[in-house]
C-alpha cells in the first residue's frame, strides 16, 4: 500500500487567519492519532492572497475513505469550515507560474 500525497488550499474567512493556522498545525497530529496519515511531516505555506496551502500524506485511499466516517475527523473538519473555505489550487495566482513560489510557514 502506498501513501497518497494531498495538497489542500484553505482560504481563511475574514478575521479567521489565526484560528485557521492553529487548525492547520493540529490537523496532521489529529489524523495521526486516528491512524490515517503517515509519519511524513506536513509542509505548510501561504500564497500571496493569504490562502494557506498544506501538503501531507495519507496512509492510503482507504484511510481517506475512513476519515469521512470518523467522528473525530468530522468534528475537526467542522471547525475548519467555520474559519475557511477549501479552494482549488488553480484559484491561486501562483498556480499560473512555471515554478510556483509560496511563503514558508514556520512549524
Amino acid at each position: 500500500m502506498s501513501g497518497v500525497i494531498a495538497v489542500v488550499a484553505y482560504r481563511p474567512k475574514p478575521g479567521k487567519e489565526r484560528e485557521l493556522l492553529e487548525l492547520v498545525r493540529s490537523r496532521v497530529p489529529t489524523l495521526r492519532k486516528e491512524g490515517l496519515v503517515t509519519d511524513r511531516a506536513p509542509t505548510s505555506m501561504r500564497s500571496r492572497d493569504g490562502t494557506i496551502v498544506e501538503v501531507s500524506e495519507w496512509k492510503s485511499r482507504e484511510a481517506i475513505d475512513a476519515a469521512h466516517k470518523n467522528p473525530n475527523v468530522l468534528a475537526m473538519w467542522d471547525k475548519f469550515f467555520g474559519v475557511c473555505e477549501c479552494v482549488p489550487l488553480k484559484a491561486l495566482a501562483e498556480a499560473n507560474d512555471m515554478f510556483a513560489g509560496f511563503e514558508a510557514i514556520a512549524d
